[in-house]
């Protein structure tokens, strides 16, 4: 029987501004202050922000995959979805530290946040627990991590609508909801240990393979594949390999691919000093 998700009644409206010219401005102004003085107080602080007021925000339906390559050093995230603009919302990666693939009733904080962790020595199995321990609606969110060890853990809250699962493997872990059943996952997996190339092709293999298993039982909308490394983006300047994002489409997946074709011949593959991988095959 599928789960059903949680359901919120819409804010009502605050307050509504007075009529008289100055009182508006005496309100607008004492907002503003007490807007400053709220923000400020989360500067510096240790404790995890709460989490955001999102009554409004749309289910993250989607399969994802976050990876390692040890190889190379490269760490990545793929994802599709029946939702406009999955990549803004979804993947998170920084180099040397980790990537991170929020969604269900996603809470984009688990990304900034969840590196931040990461970045401080946590594992990825205690970067889930923090984040979720301190998040009111965990049971509707859906996560995967892995750091720059190939290390991964993912979590699928029991409200996370059916078919809703994960699998993890050697330097990955795949995840998704709503989808057409447990094959998906499965598939994903699969392709991912069995393709041969660099990341970004292995991870698009996955994205392949679970549509063809079925994928997201409402189908297809966007998709999105990001990969990082130190030095490798444009001119050398930041961490962004590959960060490629179809918003609106038929076939997502399959744009994706052109997309990626695109760029590659623009931005082509950069020799790696310390690594065996000098050529652009891929």
């Amino acid at each position: 029987m599928a789960r059903q998700s949680q359901t919120r009644p819409p804010r009502a409206a605050s307050c509504q501004f007075a009529q008289s010219p100055r009182k508006r401005w005496r309100l607008l102004l004492g907002w503003l202050c007490g807007s400053a003085i709220v923000t400020s107080g989360f500067a510096g602080g240790d404790a995890l922000p709460p989490a955001p007021d999102d009554h409004h925000a749309p289910t993250v339906a989607t399969f994802s995959i976050v990876a390692f390559d040890p190889d190379t050093g490269e760490l990545g995230v793929a994802v599709q979805s029946r939702i406009p603009c999955v990549g803004a919302i979804v993947p998170f990666a920084k180099a040397g530290v980790g990537a991170i693939a929020t969604q269900s009733y996603a809470n984009t904080r688990y990304g900034p946040d969840g590196l931040a962790l990461l970045a401080s020595g946590k594992t990825p199995d205690e970067v889930v627990q923090l984040l979720t321990a301190a998040d009111d609606d965990r049971a509707a969110r859906q996560l995967g991590v892995i750091d720059a060890q190939g290390r991964a853990a993912t979590f699928t809250g029991d409200n996370c609508l059916d078919w809703a699962g994960s699998k993890t493997g050697e330097n990955y872990t795949v995840q998704g909801n709503i989808l057409a059943g447990p094959a998906v996952v499965e598939e994903m997996g699969k392709a991912f240990e069995q393709t041969e190339g660099v990341l970004a092709v292995r991870l698009l293999a996955a994205l392949d393979a679970g549509q063809a298993a079925g994928g997201d039982r409402r189908g297809m909308q966007s998709a999105a594949l990001l990969i990082v490394r130190e030095g490798w983006g444009y001119a050398g300047q930041n961490d962004r390999y590959r960060d490629l994002r179809v918003d609106d489409h038929t076939s997502p997946i399959k744009e994706l691919r052109r997309v990626y074709q695109a760029h590659r011949k623009t931005f082509p593959r950069p020799p790696a000093a310390d690594t065996n991988d000098s050529t652009d095959k891929n």
